[in-house]
């Protein structure tokens, strides 16, 4: 392969998988060198071939994990095979890659059931564009990876997924059609009782994820058309919008940090978690989280009405009392004073704040790792933004964030890369994109992650 085709194919198909990896230049290398190898400061030198002289360097803030190496090592592994075939036809080659990836996805974690489990992922895709009894329907799979159907009369799961009586048999996130390695049908499976095990996973699909260890795969078709694989309990890959993705959990959560207390991890994974949920149910959201040293500044955008948190109220309270003062305005001033002279409670009485009342009465004073996800998931889907100061206290939820003069893009961006400033954000569109935001040590808003 051609110097100037990798780094193409670096920049364009493999960085996109790994979130937060980036392209930082070259080295010299010697026909010893592997293809694919760690190296020094979170980094992966990768190249074509042994033969070749140099290597890219691939970094990220995090290290990479094994199977994010085997994966590297299968797609140039897929791609110099392709390359090899001296393919003209762009789009027949732009195809072929895409396949590619998708192998070699499956061969980063099993190199014993690739063609079942690409075999099941086909089938599924064919589900995405069909319906049963007028409706969309969701479908999950389990490929057991230690075991093998002795039966010589098995059952095929290619006579299972072209039948329409399979949609009546799995729902994707209770009950599951289990084959094994070779693609033999096992039986059913039902994992609504699943071990209460640790995972990373979208909420609704934790019970697959704790079935999901090293020695099953687990493959989910959403009723949107997205097609999920679950391995070592938690979701690994995932094809949205026709393009598969790799979900490298722990280095966005490394990426949502920022100057908190000695509980902003349990925060950060709190985040994480909240946007991952809303990602599969399709609900759009904007989550800001706020550094120690900015919640003044974050709260000049927020009105007094929005704030669930007592504590918040009277410092916006303060803040407006404050600016009152320096008003020449009497009329402006006297305005504000009357606003804000009574308490909180009785703030939110003469305002008919009936939605901050109802959220604070559900929060109950608890932090947003201390609450169920599912309330959570529900709370952030509330129109406007749910804001989190650094040690978890939940500000506002479905606040409408007062958008600084120049803001570009539609109203939730705006309101994600306005509260961006003070902290992290991210933006969750209803297509399921989760888009995190930052600002730079120049102040200036920059994306750290779009997954």
């Amino acid at each position: 392969m051609e110097k100037s085709d990798f780094y193409e194919v670096v920049e364009k198909l493999i960085v996109p998988l790994f979130t937060g990896s980036y392209l930082s230049g070259e080295m010299e290398s010697s026909s010893r060198d592997l293809e694919v190898a760690l190296g020094r400061g979170n980094s992966v030198l990768l190249k074509p071939s042994k033969l070749d002289d140099y290597r890219l360097v691939l970094k990220r803030g995090q290290s990479f994990k094994a199977f994010e190496l085997n994966l590297m090592r299968a797609i140039i592994r897929e791609l110099e095979e392709i390359s090899n075939m001296d393919i003209s036809d762009k789009m027949y080659l732009s195809q072929l890659n895409n396949l590619a990836i998708e192998k070699a996805l499956i061969e980063s974690i099993t190199d014993s059931a690739t063609s079942t489990i690409l075999g099941i992922i086909n089938g599924l895709e064919s589900w995405s564009t069909r319906t049963y009894e007028g409706s969309t329907v969701q479908l999950g799979i389990l490929v057991n990876l230690g075991a093998v159907n002795e039966n010589t009369n098995s059952v095929s799961f290619r006579d299972v997924l072209t039948d329409g009586f399979f949609a009546l048999f799995s729902d994707g996130t209770n009950s599951f059609i289990e084959f094994d390695k070779n693609g033999n049908l096992m039986g059913h499976v039902n994992i609504h009782n699943a071990k209460n095990v640790p995972t990373v996973a979208p909420r609704m699909f934790e019970r697959v994820a704790r079935v999901c260890n090293d020695k099953r795969v687990g493959i989910v078709l959403t009723v949107k058309g997205d097609i999920l694989v679950f391995f070592a309990r938690q979701l690994i890959f995932a094809k949205r919008n026709g393009s598969w993705g790799v979900y490298s959990h722990e280095e966005i959560i490394r990426l949502l940090q920022n100057n908190a207390t000695y509980t902003a991890k349990e925060i950060r994974r709190s985040l994480y978690n909240t946007a991952l949920d809303c990602s599969f149910a399709y609900k759009g959201a904007c989550i800001a989280y706020i550094n120690k040293d900015r919640t003044l500044d974050a709260l000049n955008h927020i009105d007094a009405g929005d704030i669930v948190s007592e504590e918040h109220f009277n410092m916006k309270k303060q803040m407006e009392l404050d600016e009152a003062e320096k008003l020449y305005n009497l009329g402006n001033a006297k305005e504000i004073i009357e606003r804000f002279s009574m308490s909180y409670d009785d703030f939110l009485n003469l305002h008919e704040r009936y939605k901050t009342k109802t959220l604070r009465r559900i929060i109950a004073g608890k932090k947003l790792f201390e609450l169920d996800r599912k309330l959570v998931e529900e709370m952030t889907s509330v129109d406007g933004a749910t804001i989190i100061d650094y040690d978890g206290t939940i500000i506002a939820v479905g606040a409408i964030i007062k958008i600084e003069a120049g803001s570009s893009g539609g109203g939730r961006l705006a309101a994600t890369t306005t509260m961006a400033k003070y902290g992290t954000s991210i933006k969750i569109s209803q297509d399921g994109i989760m888009q995190g935001f930052s600002a730079d040590k120049h102040g200036e808003v920059k994306q750290i992650f779009n997954v």
